[in-house]
């Protein structure tokens, strides 16, 4: 049965000078040209069915992985479709295809496909969560020294025009949020939601998000996960975690397109009546002058306009993930980013900033003296694939360690142990190059 609302308030750039490194043989595959022996079968295969492998060292999953082929054909072919037909008429045609989209992503995260609602992105995903309160001043969002920029942003934003305090969670010595700190703000203050990013952009760190899904419970508090780093990285189980909201992309550690992503709201919050501030016909329907009626699934939280070709890409990715096994992806590329960090860390004049008992797929380094920009240049002129983090990327986490700058490497479980090591030879020479 569909709820009915009336219309009543609802209270519910490079820098010149950059090093030169001594250029190795680099064949085809993106290797050296020593032969990589000891490859398996299936990570041979993962790298056949990705052409990109082909062209460069990707080492920036944590920013967009490479898409397989079957993805990439998936986009193309829906593409191809609308301009054939029409784009009204390929959508009523790829019907059963576009709607096994919410099936998939549902797998990939032991949920129900009511629970699952599509959009542009994590951050537009999560902004729609948040919409769903009606926040007064005085009121309290709990949330972490290591969330997303965006998200903070947000939270600030809503602070400075509803007078909400924002309140951020201590640390554990060893790194991550320490879930007795949340469990201490929730009880001195009129906290609506808590929400906490699982991987940090900015580090390698991996939070207790379970630990503090425990608390939230506890204390009846609706909690929100940002998973935007962790979702093809990790397993994922919500009914571990507990939240009432999680958010994803496809273009990372997924391996799907840019431009779409997704929300799992929890059958508490659609129970509740959680909807965002603004529904299009999408997720009502407009059943009086004065009165809507709300989807009863998740799909309240969608738009009416959706990139089918997109969507169709993320299934497929959804589906590649779930065939290669959320575990062994773990496992494997915990395991690549481990290798690096030990190739790296003891390197002179190179700081490794990640923290925590438990670290992911994502290395930051610092390097003395340098921007991080500078040594990204030189590695993407030797076809390795970086990134770079910024100190307001993770002011709280970053400002006090005085970081202004930091290089993000991000293997996943198509790289090779030859990509990483060649990487680290790199950086080893710039590195002597400095001292």
């Amino acid at each position: 049965m569909r709820d009915s609302f009336a219309l009543t308030p609802r209270r519910n750039g490079v820098q010149a000078g950059a090093p030169r490194f001594r250029r190795l043989p680099i064949n085809m595959t993106g290797n050296t040209a020593a032969p990589r022996e000891g490859i398996d079968q299936s990570v041979a295969r993962w790298r056949a069915e990705t052409p990109g492998c082909a062209q460069r060292i990707h080492l920036n999953n944590a920013g967009a992985g490479l898409m397989p082929e079957s993805v990439v054909q998936a986009i193309k072919r829906h593409v191809d479709l609308e301009a054939t037909i029409g784009g009204y008429e390929a959508a009523a045609q790829m019907e059963p295809e576009i709607e096994g989209t919410y099936d998939s992503v549902a797998a990939l995260i032991n949920a129900r496909r009511d629970n699952i609602a599509l959009a542009s992105s994590a951050t537009g995903a999560f902004v729609r969560a948040l919409s769903s309160f009606d926040f007064a001043p005085g009121d309290a969002i709990v949330t972490t020294r290591n969330d997303y920029p965006s998200y903070q942003i947000s939270l600030l934003a809503l602070a400075k025009r509803q007078g909400v305090q924002i309140l951020h969670a201590d640390d554990l010595p060893e790194g991550g949020v320490d879930a007795d700190s949340v469990r201490r703000l929730l009880q001195r203050s009129r906290c609506r939601l808590v929400t906490v990013s699982w991987i940090p952009t900015h580090n390698g760190l991996v939070q207790d998000v379970e630990a503090v899904g425990a608390v939230c419970e506890e204390f009846g508090v609706p909690y929100h996960v940002d998973a935007c780093q962790v979702v093809g990285q990790l397993p994922i189980d919500v009914r571990r975690l507990r939240c009432d909201y999680l958010s994803a992309t496809a273009r990372k550690f997924l391996r799907g397109p840019r431009g779409i992503g997704f929300l799992f709201a929890s059958d508490r919050a659609l129970n509740r009546g959680d909807h965002p501030l603004y529904v299009d016909m999408r997720g009502a329907k407009w059943v009086a002058p004065e009165a809507y009626e709300l989807d009863p699934t998740a799909r309240r939280y969608e738009e009416w306009e959706l990139p089918h070709a997109l969507v169709l890409g993320l299934r497929t990715a959804a589906d590649y993930a779930i065939q290669v096994g959320l575990h062994i992806a773990q496992d494997r590329s915990a395991t690549l980013a481990a290798r690096f960090r030990g190739a790296v860390g003891q390197l002179p004049g190179v700081r490794v900033l990640d923290t925590g008992t438990s670290q992911s797929a994502i290395v930051t380094l610092e390097f003395a003296g340098r921007h991080a920009s500078d040594i990204s240049a030189a590695l993407s002129e030797r076809r390795v694939n970086t990134s770079v983090t910024l100190q307001w990327y993770g002011l709280l986490d970053l400002g006090e360690r005085h970081v202004e700058s930091a290089l993000r490497v991000s293997p996943h479980y198509y790289n090779t142990e030859d990509e990483v090591l060649e990487a680290a030879g790199f950086l080893r020479d710039l590195a002597h190059d400095l001292d």
